[in-house]
């Protein structure tokens, strides 16, 4: 019998499961029939109290924080050794909650995440200061430790690797961990809460308190006994986080919203290139905050381009995340479905081209749209400017690359971008031009642990992955030791 099957539905906190402290529950919803399938305590700012005194109370004590890197490493490949142990489990957990194909949910969530906690592992092996070379008559060195209470507030999208990407380096780190995960998917932050305690993380070291962002998430911005908060979500609630942090001077790691320029050049390989264009827009049903759903194209092969989009987007699979042929599924939840049906609508308001798709699928009461694809629209679109989040592609074409860069940048977003070339010289060029915390040449979305990502301007700031996530989550401590 699993965790999440043995208490279902708890918040996880010191070690212990228990119902908030009011008894509130909140229903969980399987986007892909509309159906509630669980419910889950709803944490308030009590419940949030109790989770912070318990990772203070464990920070102190030194139960985590006081044990070498090497055992924090140890404890962390276990971890990972028990996510590939249990992988069927957690992605069933994952599309059951979110939507996303089960095939997509073991290959990539899983994998993932397996992938952060051996990386992160491997970090804490070497976590080390460094001596400094000085005019004094000293010895002058560096040591890094940890910040105490870390705050991890996860959205909807990728709930396992978003969680992962903060837990894994806050934990290989020495800090301790309360995490709030977004209230619409909860499922595997309460499964991962037993595996981490059942691989060794002393009790109170990871806390997980569900609920609502506007209770639970603001109750947590606030709480004087954080010392760090890492957020991933929206560019407007990232915006407030970021004030509440600033106004108590919290450091933070805000991972925001994105609406990522795809740039197919004439000399690039259009077969490939498709492939990486369709990928970029429909993976995850569109709900990517580093997807492509920008799409610049050359003007010479733009027609053809279309032609080919045309033909093979409605050919993308479509439907029930449990069938193993599934490459789309739902939407995660009502209210995301008719965001983006907004957006189609306004832009045939303005006169754009639907080159295909442009409605719901009514298919077992869930929350499906046709992948669907734009043309036409003004670059000063509100389709074009603003994330839609969705499966929803647009298309604008570019006459050379000074107005190519010109267009990719002209959004407030900076968190991915792309290029198709055949150019090398052309690649490099381009890529150092554009305002983005990534960029894949030739293909979309190739992301692993030791790759930092993170984005500029309205993407917020702090980068996740690599040594980069590390150093965010650790503080330098400078000793100078006189040699009179």
């Amino acid at each position: 019998m699993t965790t999440f099957e043995t208490d279902p539905g708890r918040l996880f906190i010191g070690g212990q499961w228990r119902e908030a402290a009011d008894g509130a529950r909140t229903e969980v919803v399987d986007p892909s029939r509309g159906a509630v399938v669980t419910t889950v305590a709803e944490a308030g700012a009590a419940d949030v109290d109790a989770a912070v005194r318990a990772a203070r109370t464990a920070f102190d004590a030194g139960q985590w924080s006081g044990l070498s890197g090497r055992e924090r490493g140890r404890v962390l490949l276990r971890v990972a050794e028990l996510i590939r142990a249990e992988a069927d489990e957690i992605a069933r957990l994952e599309s059951l909650d979110v939507g996303k194909p089960l095939t997509l949910a073991l290959a990539v969530d899983v994998t993932n995440a397996a992938h952060d906690y051996e990386y992160f592992a491997s970090l804490a092996f070497s976590l080390d200061g460094a001596t400094r070379d000085t005019p004094l008559n000293a010895l002058a060195y560096t040591r890094r430790g940890p910040l105490g209470v870390v705050a991890a507030i996860t959205p909807f999208n990728f709930p396992l690797i978003l969680a992962g990407s903060k837990i894994a380096p806050a934990l290989a780190a020495g800090n301790t961990v309360v995490h709030k995960p977004a209230d619409e998917t909860p499922l595997s932050a309460l499964y991962m809460a037993g595996l981490l305690q059942r691989a060794g993380v002393p009790d109170g070291v990871v806390n997980v308190v569900t609920g609502t962002g506007p209770v639970a998430g603001e109750a947590l911005l606030r709480h004087p006994g954080v010392d760090k908060i890492a957020f991933t979500g929206s560019t407007t609630v990232g915006r407030h986080a970021a004030s509440v942090a600033g106004g108590n001077l919290k450091p933070v790691t805000m991972e925001l919203g994105g609406n990522a320029a795809h740039l197919v050049f004439e000399d690039a390989d259009l077969e490939k290139a498709v492939g990486a264009v369709i990928k970029g827009f429909v993976f995850n049903t569109g709900q990517f905050c580093m997807g492509g759903p920008r799409l610049l194209v050359a003007r010479q092969v733009h027609a053809t381009l279309l032609n080919i989009l045309a033909e093979a987007v409605p050919g993308v699979p479509v439907g029930d995340p449990r069938r193993p042929e599934t490459v789309v599924g739902p939407m995660a939840g009502e209210k995301h479905l008719r965001k983006v049906e907004e957006y189609v609508d306004l832009a045939r308001k303005e006169g754009a081209r639907i080159v295909c798709g442009g409605e719901r699928l009514d298919l077992d009461g869930g929350y499906y749209y046709r992948p669907t694809v734009i043309d036409g629209l003004a670059n000063d679109s509100r389709v074009v400017q603003e994330e839609i989040f969705g499966p929803v592609l647009t298309v604008q074409p570019f006459d050379d690359e000074d107005e190519a860069v010109a267009l990719a940048n002209s959004t407030p977003y900076g968190l991915a971008a792309g290029v198709q070339t055949g150019n090398l010289a052309r690649a490099h060029r381009v890529a150092d031009r554009l305002q983005a915390g990534i960029v894949w040449i030739n293909d979309w979305a190739l992301l692993d642990p030791a790759v930092p990502f993170g984005g500029v301007k309205d993407s917020g700031f702090g980068r996740e992955y690599g040594p980069e996530a590390l150093d965010a989550y650790t503080k330098v401590k400078s000793v100078v030791v006189s040699l009179d």
